[in-house]
């Protein structure tokens, strides 16, 4: 305890227990939420859009492991549509394997200023190489040659030894076309489960929830 409070007077670091903030940027009913939880996350992203968020595309990816282990990650979504959600990384990444091992995962939307989150499940699968080819073509090309350079999380010996496989990456290609790596690539989720989360005064937030039931959707509020 000494030892903590030395900690704490030295960094003078607020308590997480007296961070608080009453939430009272909007709400969701019924009439609102709609029936159509594509259409709403739709409507949802366009607001994050334009809410001058750092990274509004950004969103956490939750897997799990063979031996049932989670663990999560913040992605980038690359696009969405009535087919499922997309994102791009190394097939050799320990979410990759995570993917090879349970198909299954869960995203998670935080867009902070409008005091919202969406929670998306469902089964994940690989886009076709087309689909990753073209996309891969559209990164800048600093972003092509890391792809190639970076053994995404396994260990390395130094950032002085990355940065030097990155140069070496860039002298192979020169000013020459850059290919998409074959271990580099794009995922889809396809929802089964929707939750939207609209906070409100006195922790009493506005949930609505989302299943997928045949072809259509069953939805329901829930207690926050």
């Amino acid at each position: 305890m000494l030892e903590e409070a030395r900690i704490n007077e030295e960094t003078e670091m607020a308590d997480p227990a007296d961070l608080r903030r009453d939430y009272q940027e909007g709400e969701l009913d019924e009439a609102t939420v709609g029936e159509d939880p594509f259409a709403l996350f739709s409507a949802w992203f366009t607001d994050a859009l334009g809410a001058g968020l750092v990274e509004p595309n950004a969103m956490t990816l939750a897997t799990v492991d063979a031996t049932g282990r989670p663990s999560a990650r913040v992605v980038l979504l690359k696009g969405f549509d009535r087919d499922g959600f997309r994102w791009f990384t190394n097939y050799e990444s320990r979410k990759a394997a995570d993917l090879q091992a349970n198909a299954k995962a869960a995203l998670l939307f935080w867009f902070d200023r409008l005091e919202r989150q969406v929670r998306i499940e469902g089964a994940v699968q690989r886009i076709s190489a087309e689909a990753s080819d073209a996309y891969f073509q559209s990164r800048p090309r600093g972003s092509q040659i890391g792809a190639w350079a970076s053994p995404q999380s396994r260990p390395i010996e130094s950032r002085a030894a990355l940065d030097a496989e990155e140069e070496a990456t860039s002298e192979r290609f020169g000013d020459g076309p850059i290919g998409r790596p074959p271990h580099w690539g794009g995922y889809r989720l396809e929802p089964d489960a929707f939750e939207f989360w609209q906070g409100r005064r006195a922790r009493l937030h506005d949930r609505f929830g989302f299943t997928r039931v045949n072809d259509g959707w069953r939805r329901v509020r829930l207690a926050p």
